[in-house]
């Protein structure tokens, strides 16, 4: 990718990290909920053993609301733990008091390390997104992490771009490493199929 393709990755993270910002922490707990309400929804998420998904810190899309659901339905609940190589390893989410707070300001699990490999076990996979096209590219935080860890999940698996209704576009810039999601889940457009 070229020195243009790369700053304009850079400007438009810029630009959806600064919306984000502004949003109030109202706005955000009512995304939370309606981000909830609407993986209850989804078929696949209703039959699903095994789930992995982010907890969400910050002004991401609230997904704690969504981890806990999941959990108290008896789904098996995996939550990424950065590691220093920028891979994730996978453990599992056993409530509220199973997260401890992290490098980078994440919030993280606190039970036995899974390894990288432990993704493919999920037949959902709920990824976060600073926006993500009509193609199925998400741009995420320029770390790489998820693109390597949705190269692990297997053919079958839903893989679902968490983002606010605005950060759905028709195109965001991509590389060849990056992994298109199979649709993404919003506040307010619910789970859209690409």
């Amino acid at each position: 990718m070229d020195a243009d393709a790369r700053s304009e990755k850079e400007r438009l993270r810029a630009r959806l990290l600064d919306a984000r910002a502004a949003l109030s922490e109202e706005r955000r707990d009512r995304a939370g909920s309606a981000l909830r309400d609407a993986a209850a929804e989804v078929p696949e998420l209703a039959t699903a053993g095994t789930v992995a998904v982010y907890y969400s810190v910050d002004a991401e899309p609230d997904t704690r609301k969504l981890v806990t659901m999941l959990w108290k339905r008896g789904v098996y609940v995996l939550l990424p733990v950065f590691r220093s190589d920028r891979s994730l390893d996978w453990a599992a989410y056993e409530g509220p008091d199973s997260v401890a707070p992290a490098r980078f300001g994440l919030l993280e699990p606190t039970g036995p390390r899974y390894g990288r490999e432990a993704v493919a076990r999920a037949s959902v996979v709920l990824a976060p997104a600073l926006a993500v096209d009509h193609a199925g590219y998400r741009l995420g935080r320029g770390a790489g992490c998820y693109d390597r860890a949705l190269s692990l999940v297997g053919p079958n698996a839903l893989k679902l771009g968490v983002i606010y209704d605005t950060e759905f576009l028709e195109s965001v810039p991509a590389e060849d490493h990056d992994r298109p999601v199979d649709g993404v889940l919003t506040p307010e457009g619910g789970l859209r199929r690409l």
